[in-house]
């Protein structure tokens, strides 16, 4: 069990009934009040972030979470479909509603980690930096870098992603997975 002010971020708790990822978790002591911390986390079955005070009172359960290495097959009707890696036969399904910001990033045979919290498969951890095709770039126009020297650019999956202007179509390049920005072009 965890008391309110060991609560640190990244820790993963169980808070009303739920898994939740503390993002941030701040210690106030206000003149004449109890001490409170202050706690920014995000629900890993829905990825909606919630923020929320904890008391002196207040006691929490580490979560018991099952990573599993996954391999994703394939995705339609808004179904993503993955098995165990080494275990094709052990197939399971996933909305993407389920999924979030790492929807856009999967693409078939891609290696993942599918994290599990009892019997429920909640969500699916992306290795941080992948690297996509880019399929679709506007053209660099010569002086057109009143916005930063930035474009949107169109990558294989169909996420859209903000690059400088060198990017091109046919280009691999590297994104971070958790912000969904460009990180580096891998290769011309």
């Amino acid at each position: 069990m965890l008391a309110y002010n060991e609560v640190r971020k990244g820790h993963v708790i169980v808070y009303e009934g739920s898994a939740y990822e503390i993002l941030s978790a701040d210690f106030l002591r206000m003149q004449q009040r109890k001490p409170v911390m202050k706690v920014k986390m995000r629900e890993l079955a829905s990825g909606k972030v919630k923020e929320t005070s904890f008391q002196s009172s207040d006691e929490f359960e580490e979560a018991e979470l099952d990573r599993i290495p996954s391999t994703f097959l394939y995705k339609g009707k808004g179904e993503f479909w993955f098995c165990e890696k080494g275990n094709p036969k052990n197939r399971f399904m996933l909305p993407e509603t389920d999924l979030g910001l790492s929807a856009q990033f999967l693409k078939p045979n891609s290696e993942v980690t599918t994290v599990k919290f009892g019997e429920k498969i909640i969500g699916v951890q992306l290795p941080i930096k992948m690297e996509f095709l880019v399929t679709e770039a506007p053209p660099a126009i010569k002086g057109n870098t009143a916005q930063g020297g930035n474009k949107q650019v169109v990558l294989e999956t169909g996420a859209m992603v903000n690059t400088p202007m060198f990017v091109n179509e046919g280009d691999v390049i590297r994104v971070n997975t958790e912000t969904g920005e460009y990180v580096e072009r891998v290769q011309k």
